[in-house]
């Protein structure tokens, strides 16, 4: 699995003009993507690291947070174009994103693990063409893969 992660102070999900997600950080915005290998316990791992990962800033201080350390949500939306490979020509293939049937339980599986663990998560609409808009807050983007 692999994850674009973004620090935000605001960051919500739209589809057909209804907001079907949104959050208010700081917390995190993290566009997910799921491959052919991927697992349910791959799913649970990377909740755990979206939980714990100390990129939030603490006023004043200069250390780091983690969204477990404060209640910061997150707004998690499933991206397969994580997966594209353009390194031949200029069109990107889709082979190691994982379809749709495939994808989609794996992450609601990482939703369903954060909720577990105490987290506020929103989320995208699965499959659907979804528009993101979001406050970087830094900017501060990091990639996640387990």
């Amino acid at each position: 699995m692999r994850a674009v992660v973004q620090r935000v102070t605001e960051a919500r999900v739209t589809v057909a003009g209804e907001t079907v997600g949104a959050i208010e950080g700081p917390g995190l915005c993290v566009l997910v993507g799921v491959t052919h290998e991927d697992t349910p316990a791959k799913a649970a791992q990377l909740a755990r690291k979206l939980w714990t990962l100390r990129i939030l800033p603490v006023s004043g201080e200069g250390v780091e947070q983690s969204c477990s350390d404060i209640g910061g949500p997150l707004l998690v939306i499933s991206q397969f174009t994580l997966y594209g490979d353009t390194r031949k020509g200029r069109r990107p293939t889709w082979n190691a994103a994982a379809p749709g049937p495939v994808a989609e339980p794996l992450v609601d599986e990482v939703v369903a693990q954060l909720r577990a663990l105490g987290a506020k998560v929103e989320t995208g609409r699965f499959g659907a063409d979804m528009q993101v808009a979001l406050v970087n807050d830094g900017p501060f983007t990091v990639l996640v893969e387990v």
